[in-house]
This record gives C-alpha cells, structure tokens and sequence, in this order.
C-alpha cells in the first residue's frame, strides 16, 4: 500500500464536517473523518483532518500513487474545500432570503457525494420518503452489498455493476418501494454498461437519458447535479424541504400547507449561477418567515 498526505489551504472559509452521514459510509472519529473508496475496483481509505483554522489535512491509502491520488480528489470534491465562494458572500451578504444565514456560516457548503452515480442511487431511494427513512434504507443497502475494508472497518456505497446485478425484489427487501428499487436497478443498468456517462462533461445528456427512465424525474436529475456533479447553479425544487417551508411561510404558518415546485423555482432564480447553494443556506439555517414569503 502506498501512503499519500496533502495538505490543503481552502481558498474560503472552510470548516469539517462535524458528523458522518446517515448511511454509514462516512464515519468521524475524533476530528477526523474517514471515507472507503473504490477507484475501477481498487480500494482506497481517505481520512481528512482539519489542522488549524486555515489548513486540512487529506491522507490516503491505496495500492499506488494515483489511486491514493484520485481517491483524494474525490473527497476534496466531496467537501468543496477548494470552492471559492468570495463571489457569493460579496453579491448575497445582505440578500434577505439568504443573508443572515450567509454571514453566520460564511464556511457553508452543498454537501456533495465522492461519486456521481452515489448520490444519483441515493436520489433514488430519497424519492418521496421522510430523509430519515430513506437513511435507514441506504444504510441497509450500504451493510448488505457494499464493500468492506478488513482493516478499518469502513464500508462504501455499492458500486453500479453491484446493484446492476441485483434483482428489484432484493433491493424492496431493504425497504425501498418497488417502482424505485425496479428504477435503481435500470440506472445501474445503463452506466455499468456505459450507455450513460455521469461524469462526462456535458452532464445534459447523461440528464437526458436519465429523463427517459420511468420513475426518474426533475427532481432525482437535480438532486445528482447538485450533490454528485457539483452543479451549484441548479436547484431541486421539488424537495419536501423547500414546498414545506415556502408553504408555510406563505400561509402564514400552517405546518400542512405545501407550495408548489414554481413558486419555489421562482423564489431562488434570482441567484443564478447559485441556486443550489442559496438552498443550502435555506434549509440549513432558520429564515424570517417574511423574507421567504416576499
């Protein structure tokens, strides 16, 4: 195995993440996070510590150099720590929709998958569900057919070649409804036979393709171009999250009222270019009733 440590200076504000994810592939212990990749098969461990305010620490293990390399890539990818979002604080600072969130947690980021068709999977399985629900269920695909590494204990995300070979009623046995489990195994289909490419540049037509699967919607397409192609200026709008605070901001405070996907599309377009971050803000930090419902 070879060894390889990097030493990052964000170019904005920047803070690790002080928590796994619901699905057991992330794992913090102490202040360092770890992250079991496979690169064309080949297994990688990442840990990731925060050295002082302006310093993160990446190292990795792999069988060679560039393993240890793109391995590490990924998870730069996956946190943002070389985003540079000095254009969105100096326009937004002081927006009021965004603002006050913006100024509290300048070191705010979209939260991003290592791996495309990772968070076009989990997309799939969060389709209409509660987001603890769908975490239960990842997890349980994750235990049941994701790799794991003997010596650390860590495991990673099924691979498409993995979940291409299993049957939809394996994938309901986990809990996921049967029309997405038939759809995640489709879409395994199509990338591990190479038909859709995630990480070609031109992510349109991957979209496109994606698009003509039944069961894969605007909202699945945004969720994987925001969180696995890193798409800031897209937005899913028809996230629970966002028709549910719009909805009761502009009814005043009703917890049943919904609003519809425009009306959301409209509320974020004029960020443009930062939609998807301006989201992130919403929905991670408290917003004055007023200022969503203007």
């Amino acid at each position: 195995m070879v060894e390889l440590r990097v030493e990052v200076v964000p170019r904005w504000p920047f803070r690790l993440p002080d928590h796994g994810g619901r699905d057991g592939v992330l794992r913090r212990r102490g202040g360092v996070l770890e992250r079991l990749l496979h690169l064309d098969g080949r297994p990688a461990v990442v840990r990731i510590a925060q050295t002082g305010a302006r310093c993160v620490l990446f190292g990795a293990w792999a069988q060679d150099r560039d393993d240890a390399e793109a391995a590490i890539a990924r998870l730069r990818f996956a946190l943002g720590v070389d985003d540079d979002l000095r254009p969105f604080w100096e326009r937004y600072r002081d927006d009021p929709l965004v603002g006050d969130s913006l100024r509290r947690r300048p070191w705010l980021r979209v939260t991003r998958r290592p791996a495309a068709f990772e968070a076009l999977a989990w997309a799939i399985c969060e389709q209409l569900i509660e987001s603890s629900r769908a975490g239960a269920i990842e997890a349980r695909i994750v235990r049941s057919l994701g790799p794991r590494c003997a010596q650390t204990g860590l495991r990673d995300a099924p691979s498409a070649a993995v979940l291409a070979a299993c049957s939809p009623a394996r994938l309901e046995s986990f809990g996921l409804a049967g029309r997405r489990a038939l759809a995640l195994v489709r879409v395994a289909r199509e990338i591990a036979n190479g038909r859709i490419d995630l990480d070609a540049p031109d992510h349109e037509r991957a979209w496109r393709r994606l698009l003509a699967i039944p069961t894969i919607g605007r909202w699945t397409v945004e969720m994987l171009a925001l969180h696995g192609q890193g798409r800031y200026d897209v937005i899913p709008a028809g996230d629970l999250g966002f028709l549910k605070l719009l909805g009761r901001a502009r009814s005043g405070g009703d917890p049943a009222a919904r609003a519809e996907e425009s009306e959301v599309r409209a509320l974020f377009e004029r960020f443009g270019e930062w939609r998807g971050l301006a989201g992130a803000h919403v929905l991670h930090a408290p917003v004055a009733a007023r200022a969503v419902a203007a």
